[in-house]
């Protein structure tokens, strides 16, 4: 594929090569500007853009190197062919000329057809790359989108009512996250709380979080009681592949009883602390939610959760972080939960602080979602 329109600057001080590099690029619609030395290059290129500049290598004022690290500097993306009459060291020159950022180098004298197809490859790649640097642009700017779009989906990250106290935090491994958490509250003043992990990452997992969300909403009509989420939940997925499967943990507390009913999805057990600081844990009560599962139920169960204790919910992401000493696991993880001045959001901070430490690093190789739930003391 020939490139045509291009913009190449071409400097040489012998006049006679100029005249004949300029006519075999032009002939092929090319705008060739000439230049015969390195400041008139330079302050030619300071006026307008090139995509191409074609350099000889020995000139009086300024080396064809020093040129072409002048030329970058102003314009960065600038490509830039070497050429040379020099015949001693030819590999030596050619080797200095990629290793300074050349795209090529030619001998002198040059055959025309070589020529031309070594700048038709130059200026065919470069269109290539600025053609895969504006799809990347795209992509990001779509990412970024559905990114924000996700993050709408997610509930404000405090609520306090009637007693209960939540808090939230939500991190992607990328752009998107397998995550998701919700709440809402329920008929008498109660709140219903929701944390999943779907399979994988990146955007086909983001779009199963809408159905989780969507499923979790229209629960409304049956007060948000977790079977009920659990069911509308395996519902919106059933036609989905069964390698694109969710666990969750659904949570309906009210508080006027010293009780919460729960189901636990295949999901990583959640943890109630009591006033005393004594742990109970929520283990799981049925399988993940798959198409290939969808016959089998998950249990609804109570536990004891007296005013002024604590309930925690998080995904794999946490417990699952790595080092080189190996998982974060749960006793680190428990560690911060128990410690009795912490609470809510500085609970959830402490932990996250926690797990980035031990893995060394700012990001997290998981998406990591944590919720928490503090009822205050009677």
């Amino acid at each position: 594929m020939e490139t045509r329109d291009a913009s190449i600057l071409v400097v040489d001080d012998d006049e006679g090569v100029l005249r004949a590099v300029s006519r075999i690029l032009a002939r092929r619609q090319n705008r060739v500007v000439a230049a015969t030395s390195g400041p008139t290059a330079i302050a030619t290129a300071r006026e307008e853009s090139f995509d191409l500049a074609i350099v000889d290598v020995r000139m009086p004022e300024m080396n064809g190197f020093d040129l072409m690290r002048a030329l970058k500097r102003d314009q960065p993306d600038l490509d830039v062919i070497l050429m040379t009459g020099n015949v001693e060291e030819p590999d030596e020159n050619l080797l200095r000329a990629i290793d300074e950022g050349a795209y090529y180098f030619i001998q002198k004298p040059f055959d025309r057809r070589v020529m031309l197809a070594l700048v038709n490859r130059c200026l065919e790649l470069r269109r290539l790359r600025e053609e895969r640097e504006r799809f990347l642009d795209r992509v990001g700017r779509e990412l970024e989108e559905a990114r924000q779009f996700q993050l709408s989906l997610l509930p404000p990250p405090a609520y306090s009512a009637r007693g209960l106290a939540i808090a939230a935090r939500c991190q992607a491994s990328n752009e998107l996250a397998g995550d998701i958490y919700d709440y809402a509250e329920t008929r008498g003043g109660g709140v219903s709380l929701l944390i999943a992990d779907v399979a994988g990452h990146g955007t086909s997992a983001a779009m199963v979080t809408g159905v989780v969300k969507a499923g979790f909403r229209a629960s409304h009509v049956d007060d948000f009681e977790p079977c009920k989420v659990v069911e509308r939940i395996r519902e919106g997925i059933r036609d989905f592949d069964p390698g694109r499967f969710v666990t969750l943990c659904c949570v309906r507390i009210h508080p006027d009883r010293d009780e919460l009913i729960y189901v636990n999805a295949g999901h990583p057990e959640a943890f109630i602390r009591d006033p005393s600081g004594g742990l109970r844990s929520l283990h799981s009560t049925g399988p993940i939610l798959s198409s290939a599962l969808c016959d089998f139920p998950c249990e609804q169960l109570a536990a004891p959760f007296a005013a002024g204790g604590s309930l925690l919910l998080y995904t794999d992401g946490v417990t699952e972080a790595r080092s080189p000493r190996g998982m974060f696991g749960f006793e680190r993880m428990l560690q911060v939960f128990r410690r009795p001045e912490l609470r809510g959001a500085a609970r959830l901070d402490a932990l996250l602080d926690a797990v980035r430490t031990f893995a060394g690093g700012s990001a997290f190789d998981d998406d990591v979602t944590v919720l928490t739930l503090d009822r205050d003391d009677a």
